[in-house]
C-alpha cells in the first residue's frame, strides 16, 4: 500500500511579509511620453520628427546614465531645430535665401557629428527600405524651371527611394502633377545600382616616414584618416534606366527630357554621413546634400 506524502502547512509566523524593496521594484513604470511635429499637416509633405520624453522614474536606465540621456536629448533638439528650419522651402527644390540654407546646413554637420554609425556600409541593412526626401540642394531655377514646366503647368511631388540592399538597387521616384484640361498624375522613375566603394585607400595610402617636420606628420596622419572614414560611408552609384508615366507626361517632358535626367541622375558616388531608424543624410560627389525620412 503506498504512502502518500502531504507537505505541513507553513505556520503564519514563518511567512516572511514582503521586503519594500520588493514592493518597489514590482510597480509598473511610467509609460513614456511622446512630442510629436506633425510633418503630414504641412504642405511641403514632411513627416514629423518625435522627441521622445522619459518620465523621470522609467526603470532608471538613463538615470544611471546620464551621460547617454545628455546625447540623445542633444540629438532630439537638433532634430527638432531641422524639422523647423525646413518648414516652407518646399525641400530646397527651387532655392532658398542663403541665410536660411546656411542655418539648415549647419544643422546638418551638427547631426552628422552626432552619427550612431559611423561606418554605415558595414550595416547596409539599416538604409534598406523607403525613404523620402524633405531636403535638397539640388536646385531647378530660371531657364531650367520654365522650360520643364515646373513654375504653373506642372507641379513637383514627393521624391522617393526605395533601397533594396540584397540586390544591390536603387529605385527614385518623382512624382509630378500636371494641370490643364485633363489634370492627370505622374511620375520619373530612374532605377540605379550600387556598390560599396572600395576600401583599397587603406592599404594604398600610406603616412610618411616620420621627418623632423613633425607638423607635416600629423597633418598627413589626420589626412588619411579622414580619407578612411569617407571611405567608410560611400558607396557608388551606376545609372541603368529611367522611365516616364503616363505617356501623356513623357509627351510633355520629351523635349527637354535629358535637361530632367541631368537634374534627377543620381550617377557618381554617395557617403552616408547620417542615419539612425528614422532620418538619413548623404553627401554626393557633387557636393550636394540630401536630407530623407524613412517613409
Amino acid at each position: 500500500m503506498a504512502t502518500k506524502l502531504v507537505q505541513p502547512p507553513i505556520p503564519a509566523p514563518h511567512l516572511a511579509p514582503p521586503s519594500p524593496n520588493m514592493s518597489k521594484m514590482m510597480k509598473t513604470p511610467r509609460a513614456l511620453s511622446a512630442t510629436h511635429h506633425r510633418f503630414g499637416h504641412y504642405p511641403s509633405g514632411y513627416r514629423p520628427v518625435s522627441t521622445v520624453k522619459v518620465a523621470e522614474e522609467s526603470c532608471g536606465l538613463i538615470e544611471d546614465n546620464p551621460d547617454i540621456a545628455r546625447e540623445e536629448s542633444r540629438v532630439e533638439q537638433i532634430k527638432a531645430d531641422l524639422y523647423e528650419a525646413l518648414q516652407g522651402i518646399n525641400r530646397g527644390i527651387f532655392g532658398v535665401p542663403s541665410a536660411k540654407k546656411s542655418e539648415i546646413e549647419d544643422l546638418v554637420k551638427l547631426l552628422e557629428s552626432q552619427n550612431p554609425l559611423p561606418d554605415p556600409t558595414s550595416h547596409l541593412e539599416k538604409v534598406g527600405g523607403c525613404w523620402k526626401l524633405v531636403y535638397s540642394t539640388i536646385t531647378i531655377l530660371g531657364s531650367k524651371r520654365t522650360k520643364l514646366g515646373l513654375r504653373d503647368f506642372i507641379t513637383l511631388g514627393d521624391s522617393l527611394q526605395i533601397i533594396d540592399v540584397a540586390e544591390g538597387k536603387a529605385v527614385n521616384v518623382i512624382k509630378f502633377n500636371a494641370r490643364g484640361l485633363n489634370l492627370f498624375n505622374g511620375q520619373l522613375t530612374i532605377e540605379a545600382s550600387f556598390k560599396i566603394a572600395s576600401k583599397s585607400v587603406k592599404d594604398s595610402t600610406s603616412v610618411t616616414p616620420f621627418s623632423q617636420d613633425f607638423h607635416c606628420n600629423i597633418l598627413t596622419s589626420f589626412l588619411f584618416h579622414l580619407s578612411y572614414a569617407s571611405i567608410l560611408q560611400r558607396v557608388d552609384i551606376s545609372y541603368n534606366s529611367s522611365t516616364i508615366t503616363p505617356e501623356q507626361l513623357m509627351n510633355l517632358f520629351r523635349k527637354n527630357y535629358d535637361l530632367l535626367l541631368g537634374i534627377f541622375n543620381p550617377e557618381g558616388w554617395l557617403e552616408i554621413t547620417y542615419v539612425d531608424a528614422s532620418y538619413r543624410i548623404g553627401r554626393d560627389d557633387k557636393g550636394n546634400i540630401f536630407i530623407l525620412e524613412r517613409s
